[in-house]
């Protein structure tokens, strides 16, 4: 059961974690969070403030002797991924999430864990929970609608902080220092289909891509995971030219920032085709089970006999789909030339969906080099209204600029050397981390981002390390006694 997270240490973050799985929290519906925020610092009897956005800011004074220290502001967002195995019973806008240990991991069943960013609330609400620490003047702030659009960043209001080091709690590598992420954009295309009758004499199946690792769209891109989207789509390419298969209905994704791991498509063909195609369906699974076997050993491609639909799409649209999704750019288009190992700019191809006449294409870019992201959605939008979809370009965010002379980055640095036995590795991140946009509203922040470690985030498989959970308090907790001086 998820109290047994209870008894971790630190006790009173995991505590503050396990409340946090029982509230729900998907991303524009985390007002529960807001309120649970609200009165914990309430109650506490620290200054507490709710803006028209939703944002929290909590302030808490300098402990006695550390007044000349810098302002320092904890920042995590209240949102999270809702995330599940298409075979788990749960509604994220009612259902708790149900945590457990599994060894040194915390692991969710079935479900996102929300570690991404509760763990990040759970530290910043410990540290204002304990009186026991030493730190200059502080200030929480905890964001709404990080992950589907930053909203509360964007909608930050002016003059509310006071504070001039901003460490962001949302970074998911223990013993790694970020200074710099990637900017994004949403590119979206809506293309209209026309719907027909379905011939009376035909065989109907549901088409199953299913058991996909996903994942976050930015930190495991570059993983070489597969797309549930274009894997669907581009058996049915060559599906439409050896059977009279047409489609009804598709549904892949359901995150712009996931890496979609299920798609599924309703299609009907002649009877006296069904065998061929079924056995068309078994050839396909194996041969992407020998391309992604290493990446994806759970993948899945079946085709189940379902019902007829009542509808099919007009053959054009049909066509214009499955090309289009089949050959719209995905996955890493550029690695960054100046940092080993992280992509400088991606595109994740997350959702497609069909109804009521119109089919929707979801995409989220990222770059680091904002002249490149535009020119990717330039060239998404190109590929888009040759199939004759209407495009929309939306949520564009800037980057975060690395500093490498930030004085808090070089107090962190000495601090962890000294007191965990290693220099930590200081990196951009190719994720969008509120610190750029923050950033814009209060000018002439330094700025750090870090945090435990945390696997899979946006996916099911999400996972926290333990161990890693007592270090980055550790580390937060002497950071904030060193901080340097105003």
């Amino acid at each position: 059961m998820s109290a047994e997270i209870k008894n971790l240490n630190p006790k009173e973050l995991w505590e503050i974690f396990y409340e946090l799985t029982q509230i729900p929290r998907p991303s524009k519906m985390e007002h529960r969070a807001v309120v649970f925020a609200k009165e914990f610092g309430e109650k506490l009897g620290l200054a507490t403030h709710v803006d028209k956005t939703g944002n929290v800011i909590i302030s808490k004074p300098a402990t006695p002797g550390f007044e000349n220290r810098q302002g320092i502001i904890l920042q995590a967002h209240l949102d999270m991924v809702p995330q599940k195995n298409s075979d788990t019973d749960h509604d994220f806008e009612n259902d708790p999430i149900d945590a457990y240990i599994d060894e040194e991991w915390v692991k969710a069943r079935g479900t996102t864990l929300g570690s991404d960013n509760g763990i990040g609330i759970a530290a910043a609400l410990s540290v204002m929970q304990d009186g026991n620490l030493k730190h200059g003047p502080l200030e929480v702030l905890l964001t709404v609608d990080e992950e589907t659009g930053m909203t509360g960043a964007f909608h930050l209001e002016r003059g509310m902080l006071d504070g001039k080091i901003l460490i962001n709690l949302d970074s998911e590598d223990e013993g790694e220092l970020y200074i710099g992420c990637a900017g994004g954009m949403d590119t979206s295309g809506k293309l209209p289909y026309l719907a027909e009758p379905v011939q009376i004499d035909t065989a109907s199946f549901n088409l199953a891509i299913t058991g996909l690792k996903g994942g976050h769209s930015g930190l495991d891109i570059h993983l070489g995971r597969g797309n549930a989207n274009i894997l669907i789509c581009r058996f049915m390419f060559h599906a439409v030219d050896r059977f009279d298969m047409r489609l009804a209905s598709i549904e892949g994704g359901s995150l712009r920032n996931a890496i979609p791991r299920e798609a599924f498509a309703i299609v009907t063909l002649p009877p006296d085709q069904q065998d061929d195609f079924l056995a068309a369906v078994q050839d396909y699974e194996s041969t992407i089970k020998t391309e992604l076997g290493l990446v994806e050993p759970e993948l899945s491609f079946k085709a189940t006999e379902v019902d007829m639909p009542v509808n099919i799409m007009d053959k054009i649209s049909q066509d214009k789909l499955v090309r289009l999704v089949y050959g719209m750019p995905n996955g890493v288009i550029r690695m960054d030339p100046d940092m080993q190992g992280v992509p400088e700019t991606s595109t994740n191809l997350a959702i497609v969906k069909s109804g009521d006449g119109e089919i929707e294409i979801q995409c989220l870019l990222r770059s680091s080099v904002d002249s490149a992201k535009l020119s990717l959605g330039g060239s998404l939008q190109s590929v888009f209204e040759l199939a004759g979809a209407d495009v929309t370009h939306s949520g564009n965010y800037p980057g975060w600029k690395p500093d490498v002379d930030s004085l808090i980055l070089a107090a962190m640095k000495s601090i962890y050397e000294r007191d965990f036995g290693k220099v930590p590795d200081v990196k951009v991140i190719h994720a969008g981390l509120e610190c750029g946009i923050i950033g814009d509203a209060y000018p002439g922040l330094d700025t750090i981002s870090f945090g435990p470690t945390i696997r899979f985030p946006h996916s099911p498989d999400e996972k926290v390390h333990i161990e890693s959970v007592q270090k980055f308090w550790d580390f937060l907790v002497r950071t904030l006694e060193e901080v340097p001086a105003k």
